[in-house]
């Protein structure tokens, strides 16, 4: 395998994009955390590619479907192109331990804080995890990005209360994913 060529930014959907809220899969329900089209048009300026990595157990769960999540996220990507930003991937996985769907239940590779989902797209984008870094604002975030070898992985405060052990984890913590993009690229 060649060297890596690109940097990436993976950033986790609910509570670091968007309002966390739960469950979220219908475009009325998605609420962009102020400052998040600014980070991700910095990221764009600064060369790194956009990767957003998020656990969707509410399609295990029956909540909503995979073709629903799909039109969502089609939605989604609809909404940051009007704001002139793009995203390299967008990665979820479906699955669920103790699943109510069993096509769904599963452990899996892709499940934060399983790292699957940086791994696919470390592959696909050929990127250097060491020279990239990750958003998150949970514990399990930290644990996938660190399994992936990526660089540094940051937690922020606009979604989960944050535990006293993730905190410990984590390479630095942020008022918003804004605030660690401008630091991590100053």
């Amino acid at each position: 395998m060649g060297s890596r060529n690109h940097r990436a930014a993976f950033i986790d959907r609910d509570g670091v994009l968007n309002e966390e809220r739960v469950y979220v899969h219908r475009i009325e329900d998605f609420v962009l955390l102020p400052g998040a089209v600014e980070a991700l048009r910095a990221l764009r300026a600064a060369g790194y590619r956009r990767v957003v990595v998020t656990n969707q157990s509410g399609i295990a769960r029956g909540l909503y479907t995979e073709a629903q999540y799909q039109r969502f996220t089609a939605q989604v990507r609809e909404r940051l192109q009007a704001e002139g930003v793009t995203l390299d991937a967008i990665e979820y996985c479906p699955h669920l331990p103790d699943a109510p769907l069993p096509e769904y239940r599963r452990e899996c590779e892709c499940r934060k804080p399983a790292p699957g989902m940086l791994l696919k797209a470390i592959r696909a984008l050929d990127i250097d995890p060491a020279a990239s870094f990750l958003v998150g604002d949970k514990l399990s975030d930290v644990q996938a990005g660190r399994a992936a070898g990526v660089g540094r992985c940051f937690l922020v405060r606009t979604g989960h209360a944050l535990s006293e052990e993730a905190i410990g984890a984590a390479d630095g913590v942020y008022d918003d994913l804004l605030a660690c993009v401008r630091d991590v690229l100053r």
